[in-house]
């Protein structure tokens, strides 16, 4: 394991809630004015870093922007492709400030994408996360039921991805019991880790959880299967306390006369997740487990960039770890067309409820990147939240920007909407992918779908899925209306399609992040392993 980087938060040992509260959700107290007077001050110590470094005058020049305005009128847009040579390998003499950790993710073509962060912005990450664990099973302002010894569920990729660097920094800031413990885990396949993970929770219970939405979805599912299964239950159940809790669980839902659930068995205090899929999931999620999870915006290049506040709803941004700039949505579209167009931004305080924007981050306390463009569109849904009293911005993910299928000029649909389409249709499934094609010289969303039974219409779910498509996106509604175009063509995968191709990537020793085909826009070479594979 890695040494600890960072100090114990003695707040925790002595309970303070007040000063819990302040300090890890204090953010959400901010007005707008003051978010920004963070952002700018924060700004110009990293530009006074970063001209410092080899890395930093590459993409700034030989010169530091004195103001804020000049910063964004001077410093180019970067992508990973401008840092890839000095970060791929690690080069610590070209960044503002060393390193204490790195952590990765890979990109759609597999090329590892690397991050250093310093002690600083590692103090930052942990900090972040414990706000999540404190706002997930808060129901009102200043509740705070984190402590010192709390029983944490991970089901996320372990270090040196940036979830298990959450999980490894939070625990330096304040010790809880980690379900696994980190060090066998990092030692796990991913399923290995999330089966062995609730089967410890079974002796020990579980107070709070951090996961990929559609794993706790899919355990919760699960659970309603194990009472029917006897040969399963009583493989587990070695434990007297693991008996106790099903016993007692079985007879609960017997006498409710529903399947068995998570909530029968715990009574877990907060669930944190994030990616597309926490929306498409919540519902299920929160009857399965009895909580509503807390939606985090976090990515490898940037920490925690914004989240939901107790009512889990609109996610709210974090002022100190990066800064912010936005492209507006037709912005976004004319360098989407033209690659050596260079949009316009705007700052927080001048985004406008209802709008679509790519996030543009610069890095704070040391980080490598500058006017990075991430390649996430987010949409601000709200200025400010009344329910809460929180004055700032409230923002949902969108899509990744590269996910966006454009259908003649007037459907644009993203991961979230489609996913959500076809959750939507109640059919059961497995899992799915699409992408934009032509049928006749005509643009069409092919969707490859395999589900989980069979004997299913076919015309029929498509129909079905269209319906969806039209009650989600008003320019997929307007194109069937103003057209008459049906653009939805559905092939349905045989059974097993995505577990032999997941099977196949993990022989073949392939990445986490690559055993399963993207949702949105797969490759040539992806669709024809998958449907050769079917």
């Amino acid at each position: 394991m890695i040494d600890n980087i960072l100090k114990k938060d003695e707040l925790f040992t002595v309970w303070n809630r007040e000063r819990i509260w302040k300090k890890y959700c204090g953010f959400l107290a901010l007005s707008l004015d003051e978010f920004m007077v963070i952002q700018r001050l924060l700004l110009m110590e990293q530009v006074e870093m970063a001209v410092n470094s080899e890395l930093g005058r590459k993409i700034m020049g030989e010169q530091a922007p004195k103001t804020v305005e000049d910063f964004r009128q001077v410093v180019p847009f970067t992508t990973y492709e401008d840092y890839e040579p000095y970060l791929s390998d690690k080069n610590e003499d070209v960044l503002p400030e060393k390193p204490a950790i790195w952590a990765h993710t890979s990109g759609r073509t597999g090329l590892l994408k690397w991050a250093p962060y310093t002690v600083d912005r590692a103090g930052r990450l942990a900090d972040d996360t414990l706000a999540a664990f404190v706002l997930s099973s808060a129901t009102r302002e200043g509740e705070v039921h984190l402590h010192e010894g709390v029983r944490v569920v991970l089901n996320l990729p372990p270090v040196p991805y940036v979830t298990g660097l959450m999980g490894l920094v939070a625990g330096q800031r304040m010790p809880y019991r980690a379900i696994p413990p980190l060090e066998e885990a990092a030692k796990m396949e991913f399923e290995e880790r999330i089966r062995q993970g609730f089967r410890i929770a079974l002796n020990s219970g579980i107070d709070y959880a951090a996961s990929i939405a559609v794993v706790l979805a899919k355990v919760g599912e699960g659970f309603g299967q194990m009472g029917r299964n006897t040969k399963f239950s009583f493989s587990v159940l070695l434990h007297p306390l693991a008996l106790f809790r099903v016993s007692k669980a079985m007879l609960k839902s017997k006498l409710l006369k529903r399947p068995m659930l998570p909530r029968d068995i715990w009574h877990v205090k907060g669930l944190v997740c994030g990616g597309t899929d926490t929306a498409i999931y919540r519902d299920e999620i929160n009857y399965y487990w009895g909580v509503q999870p807390l939606d985090v915006y976090v990515s490898t290049e940037t920490g925690f960039i914004a989240m939901q506040s107790w009512t889990k709803k609109g996610m709210t941004f974090i002022p100190y770890s990066n800064f912010y700039e936005f492209i507006p949505e037709d912005e976004w579209l004319k360098s989407r067309e033209d690659p050596d167009y260079q949009p316009s931004t705007v700052l927080l305080d001048e985004v406008e409820e209802g709008r679509t924007y790519e996030i543009v981050i610069t890095n704070f306390h040391g980080g490598a990147f500058l006017r990075y463009r991430i390649g996430d569109l987010i949409k601000i849904i709200a200025l400010k939240d009344k329910e809460t009293g929180v004055n700032l911005p409230q923002m949902v993910f969108q899509s990744r920007a590269d996910d966006v299928i454009d259908i003649a000029g007037f459907a644009r649909l993203d991961e979230k909407t489609v996913w959500q389409a076809v959750q939507n249709t109640g059919y059961p499934y497995v899992d799915w992918s699409a992408r934009k094609e032509y049928e006749q010289e005509k643009p069409v969303l092919h969707l490859y779908l395999e589900l989980s039974r069979d004997s299913v219409d076919k015309d029929e779910l498509r129909r079905s899925i269209d319906q969806q498509l039209i009650a989600l996106d008003s320019g997929y509604a307007d194109l069937r209306r103003m057209t008459g175009a049906e653009p939805l063509v559905v092939t349905l995968l045989e059974r097993g399609s995505f577990q032999r191709y997941l099977e196949l990537k993990r022989a073949a020793g392939f990445d986490l992040a690559h055993l399963k085909p993207p949702h949105m826009n797969p490759p040539d070479h992806i669709l024809d392993e998958l449907l050769h594979l079917s």
